[in-house]
């Protein structure tokens, strides 16, 4: 397989493949080429033939916190940064629906932004009762894009999705795994041998079965494709607006944000 920039790759004996993220900071964030390869690498593990199953962690004590705020300071405005923006989302989320081979993600500490995607779209997740998960997207003034509208509704259902997304409200390992957000939680010291030895028993298990398995679920999340590919392009509308600008400012100088009230949301005609 190729090397990516930010993440080591350990294939294994059994076909196992380890994916460790290893970001520019201690929680794991991602610059502009992180991200690529992020988005990228589902591909070729696809591809592979040598590749079974699929484990996925964080170096150190995080999973992985999503693109870096100096990345997404850097993209407010700028047509053709917040372009790449959009169709590196949009490959990691349709390279991991696509992808054949079994994932599971080993949820050793935060996770957020395209992170926290990586996470939840996992065929199998475990995570740490204590972890925190959280899709901040609105606390910088962000439409939910990630891969929020096409897995959360499916994971927790539509009332929790829209509690936990509409006001970027953190969750803990323990409840996600109780609201079915995650497949289990496990104390943080277990969560990644919990997660190979998983990943060990769809190794060894009758490939064609498990990969065409994973299809036939996986057509509940093709057939929602339009309605996340929508959620990614009013996202990136936002990013062009007053509101991302003072949220990432806000987040990055640790101070409550001032948002504009109704700003470019206002029906025209609306008080006529």
């Amino acid at each position: 397989m190729d090397e990516y920039r930010g993440l080591a790759l350990d294939l294994r004996d059994d076909g196992l493949l380890l994916i460790t993220i290893q970001g520019r900071d201690q929680v794991n964030s991602l610059d502009e080429d992180d991200h690529l390869a992020l988005a990228r690498v589902w591909r070729d593990v696809s591809w592979d033939p040598q590749v079974r199953a699929v484990v996925v962690t964080g170096a150190g004590e995080a999973f992985c916190g999503g693109g870096n705020l100096e990345m997404e300071r850097r993209s407010a405005g700028d047509h053709a940064r917040i372009v790449q923006t959009l169709e590196g989302a949009r490959e990691l989320v349709h390279g991991i629906v696509a992808c054949d081979k079994p994932i599971i993600s080993a949820i050793n500490g935060p996770a957020a932004g395209a992170g926290l995607a990586v996470a939840l779209l996992a065929d199998i997740s475990v995570v740490g009762h204590d972890v925190v998960l959280a899709d901040g997207h609105v606390r910088i003034g962000l439409a939910a894009g990630d891969h929020a509208a096409l897995i959360w509704p499916l994971l927790c259902g539509m009332a929790r999705a829209k509690r936990y997304l509409l006001t970027g409200q953190r969750v803990d390992g323990r409840t996600a795994a109780e609201i079915g957000l995650v497949s289990m939680s496990v104390e943080r010291d277990r969560v990644l041998p919990e997660a190979l030895a998983m990943g060990q028993r769809l190794a060894r298990g009758p490939q064609a079965a498990v990969r065409f398995t994973k299809r036939s679920l996986n057509y509940w999340l093709t057939s929602a494709l339009p309605a996340f590919d929508a959620s990614l392009a009013m996202e990136m509308v936002n990013m062009f607006g007053p509101d991302f600008v003072e949220g990432v400012d806000a987040f990055l100088t640790k101070r409550t944000p001032e948002f504009r009230v109704n700003e470019g949301v206002d029906r025209p005609g609306a008080d006529t």
